[in-house]
């Protein structure tokens, strides 16, 4: 049964990102080289190569940007229907491919291991061409990562590192050395001391599995202080949004595994009762649905710290400083600050007629009650 030998490259996809392996070109065996045209080049619009065991073999070999592979492929009657017309003639979906020359016959005038030497010396050269290309745009994609930096304070060391590790994959950055070099891009304050340490001790050449476990040694708190802090993180001031999105932040720092129900009445919690009575529990599903009725109860918050505030200082103040005010009507009879209002004082000229009319009036009851005696 005739065989085509299939040249598969990966290549730069077009969002200047990601990797694809493409056909290139399709080789007889005869000798003959047919050029297949870029926008046919991409694999997956070779639906019948892709299924074949060996294609399940290239992509497990071609995992590097610019490597190459020459495979034969058995010709079975669905594949010579799309690459082969009824005359024999090479094409792909009825599109003739032009052929090439790979100056094969040429190069028999040159000793084999020239060939071999010359090859392997191109191969090198682009290769390192390659990994300076790739070092030079490390920081231009960190640029894209969607992590914050470390500084040691401001996140869980084991819940950072696996973001890290899951915007390293993609990125398709697979090497060791890679994810070393651009784990830099990512550290702050004494985050920074650690990775100059690293590097001392191990050098960018080690397993990044050592680098991963250090930082999470280094930097994993196994305490409870700042589960304590996110659990006891209450609304003080200002914008109720603000203060739902830190608390969400936080929670999901010391877990990010928590459930939605079990975050929506933490955060909910954490709000002044009047604020929270006024919400339904049970139509909540999202965290997004607390944050939409929570929204609505922003004009509550104003006006509950003005009524506050009238409160306190216009009533409350006013009553204070009146209990404190000292009996001007003692302090002219000499008997000292007494605490009291001058109105019930018994100094005052209105109280002592008061009391003594009530005296005289008892005085003379007595009398009458006396005489009536007598009689």
């Amino acid at each position: 049964m005739e065989k085509f030998r299939f040249d598969f490259c990966v290549k730069t996809a077009s969002d200047g990102k990601s990797n694809i392996i493409c056909i290139t070109s399709i080789g007889t065996s005869d000798g003959q080289t047919f050029a297949i045209p870029a926008e046919y080049q991409p694999a997956s619009l070779h639906q019948l190569i892709t299924n074949t065991s060996n294609y399940a073999k290239i992509r497990k070999t071609l995992n590097k940007r610019h490597q190459t592979r020459k495979i034969w492929i058995t010709l079975t009657d669905e594949i010579s229907k799309i690459y082969l017309d009824g005359e024999q003639n090479i094409q792909f979906n009825d599109f003739y491919l032009e052929g090439i020359m790979e100056n094969i016959n040429d190069q028999k005038s040159l000793p084999t291991s020239s060939n071999e030497t010359l090859e392997k010396l191109l191969k090198k050269l682009l290769e390192e061409k390659q990994n300076k290309f790739e070092t030079q745009n490390l920081g231009q994609i960190s640029k894209d990562f969607v992590i914050e930096k470390f500084n040691g304070r401001n996140a869980n060391a084991h819940q950072w590192i696996k973001d890290f590790n899951k915007e390293c994959e993609r990125f398709h950055i697979d090497e060791d050395r890679k994810k070393i070099e651009i784990l830099k891009q990512f550290l702050e304050y004494s985050s920074v001391n650690w990775y100059s340490c690293m590097l001392m001790k191990f050098t960018v050449e080690s397993e990044w599995i050592k680098w991963e476990k250090n930082f999470c040694e280094t930097f994993g708190n196994k305490g409870w202080s700042p589960i304590r802090y996110a659990l006891g993180f209450k609304y003080q001031t200002g914008s109720l949004l603000e203060y739902d999105l830190k608390k969400e932040k936080l929670l999901l720092e010391v877990r990010k595994t928590i459930d939605t129900g079990t975050l929506i009445d933490l955060i909910a919690a954490g709000l002044p009762n009047y604020l929270s009575d006024k919400i339904d529990r049970e139509t909540l599903q999202e965290t997004e649905e607390l944050y939409n009725e929570i929204g609505k109860l922003e004009h509550l918050v104003g006006r509950n710290k003005y009524e506050k505030k009238n409160y306190t200082y216009s009533d409350i103040k006013t009553k204070k400083n009146e209990e404190k005010k000292p009996c001007q009507i003692c302090i002219n009879e000499k008997k000292g600050k007494r605490f009291h209002p001058e109105e019930t004082c018994w100094f005052n000229e209105k109280n002592q007629k008061s009391v003594m009319k009530s005296v005289n009036n008892s005085e003379l009851e007595i009398e009458l009650n006396k005489e009536n005696t007598k009689k």
